[in-house]
């Protein structure tokens, strides 16, 4: 099929997500049930109020999930765009495969360390990425 190289790493990062997803509740689903309150107290809580009553690194990893459905759904868009115009391939895969690896590198920083400006600076030049990806697909379209 001609114009689906992009669809790679669109598969790729949904899976990303998803692994993200279990590493969540791995960690989240035994914190929350070392917490000294009844499941009914549980079910009122707010993310802002788990940010306080969890560890830190236990909620990096819920925020990080949070964070890969925002900016990756415009990728999912644009991505799909170019793959039905049959321009997938060449630079738009590969500049697939560089946004993935940037939020791959980006959840990991996230959900280990957390250094804010590290973080910071591979989540800009995803973003760059993604505009370079979005201008790709506006001057194919048009």
């Amino acid at each position: 099929m001609i114009g689906v190289g992009i669809l790679q790493p669109v598969a790729v990062l949904a899976a990303w997500t998803m692994v993200m997803w279990w590493w969540m509740y791995g960690v989240r689903v035994p914190a929350m049930g070392k917490l000294e309150m009844s499941t009914e107290e549980q079910s009122h809580l707010t993310g802002a109020k788990l940010d306080e009553l969890l560890p830190p690194a236990i909620q990096w990893k819920a925020h990080n999930y949070n964070h890969l459905h925002e900016a990756p759904t415009v990728f999912y868009a644009i991505a799909m765009l170019l793959a039905i115009i049959g321009a997938g391939d060449g630079l738009s895969a590969q500049l697939g495969w560089a946004y993935v690896t940037l939020r791959i590198v980006h959840s990991l920083i996230q959900v280990t360390v957390n250094k804010v400006m590290l973080r910071f600076a591979v989540f800009a030049l995803s973003s760059l990425v993604l505009m370079a990806l979005v201008i790709l697909a506006l001057v194919n379209i048009f």
